[in-house]
């Protein structure tokens, strides 16, 4: 939360990450049998982490702990598809991970253009940002739509094979996470809304600019990332198949 922009677009882009690749690369592999032995007991927690996380962020009143907490729900998420032991969540989380990558680095990033017009996080100064400005409203609006799996967007494709994976295991369990789906939507639009409509601030906000050439060309180049991750699936898919193959017992 205290990073500053490129710090927390780095955290949530790569280094999140590493958790779940030392699931893949040595709990899978190295420590296979304790794996499949304390696997359902992983999943129970992983699967109160999505419900706690979900519901720790709708009440937060910061953007950036709004975006880590989300980001706590996904890659718990992301735990629970690594220990299915199938290959539709394992590849279902690998493309949760990329996916995640590229939508919470986004969503850091429009919170940094935010700090450095406003030099504030709180929700409470900002409100009818699509007025002023419209680009920037329109762009966040793509990543928020992401963040909450919407069909057509890299994460989307990740948490369906996840469930899915989920969903041959144990359908109660596809439940719980499915409604950790439905509480991601809801503090995703929610913070939307408090961002780009309702009444405009006038104190705060009257006098923002939108978007730069600089700011525009790094959102520009992310959304053509999670766009194309959402709608070629197979470009990564194809890669995917065999490694996760030998990683399922």
């Amino acid at each position: 939360m205290e990073a500053p922009t490129v710090g927390s677009m780095l955290l949530a882009s790569l280094l999140l990450k590493l958790g779940g690749y030392g699931f893949l690369r040595f709990s899978l592999t190295t420590l296979g049998a304790g794996s499949e032995s304390y696997g359902a007991y992983i999943s129970v927690a992983a699967l109160l982490g999505v419900l706690y996380g979900s519901l720790s962020t709708i009440r937060q009143i910061d953007l950036k702990r709004i975006i880590a907490y989300s980001s706590v729900a996904h890659m718990n998420f992301v735990t629970i598809g690594i220990f299915c032991n199938n290959q539709q969540g394992i590849e279902g989380a690998i493309y949760l991970m990329v996916g995640h990558g590229v939508v919470s680095t986004g969503l850091f990033f429009c919170v940094g253009v935010l700090y450095d017009r406003c030099h504030s996080r709180l929700l409470r100064y900002y409100g009818g940002l699509a007025t002023v400005m419209p680009l920037f409203a329109s762009f966040f609006l793509f990543f928020t739509l992401a963040n909450l799996a919407f069909p057509g967007t890299s994460n989307f494709l990740g948490e369906l094979l996840v469930l899915l994976g989920i969903y041959s295991q144990n359908t109660v369990a596809m439940v719980v996470a499915s409604t950790g789906m439905v509480l991601s939507a809801v503090y995703s639009l929610w913070c939307y809304n408090r961002i780009a409509f309702g009444t405009l601030k006038t104190k705060y906000i009257a006098r923002f600019s939108d978007v730069n050439a600089r700011e525009l060309l790094t959102l520009v180049g992310l959304f053509v990332c999670m766009i194309t991750l959402g709608v070629t699936a197979n470009f990564l898919l194809e890669f995917l198949h065999l490694p996760v193959c030998g990683l399922v017992k």
